[in-house]
């Protein structure tokens, strides 16, 4: 843990958040005349989940899910009703 002033972060704020990110710091506290009135830490990563795939299994498709596709195609183009 390290601690510096409020001077101190707003002219190395940027130093600061390297330290933090390149884990040199798990956390830097600024303080107002001595007394810590503000904690930095890292925020911590959440893992993303696979979207692709992510209702695999949970449901199935009809068989004639694709029946109509060329009725909707003609909606769309101004064909035969």
């Amino acid at each position: 843990m390290m601690q510096v002033n409020i001077l101190e972060a707003k002219t190395d704020l940027s130093k600061l958040i390297r330290l933090i990110e390149t884990n040199r710091e798990d956390e830097i506290r600024v303080a107002r005349n001595g007394t810590p009135v503000v904690k930095m830490t890292a925020i911590e990563k959440k893992p993303v989940s696979n979207r692709i795939g992510i209702a695999k299994g949970k449901f199935t498709m009809p068989d004639d899910f694709d029946a109509d596709n060329d009725y909707i195609a003609d909606l769309f183009t101004g064909g035969d009703l």
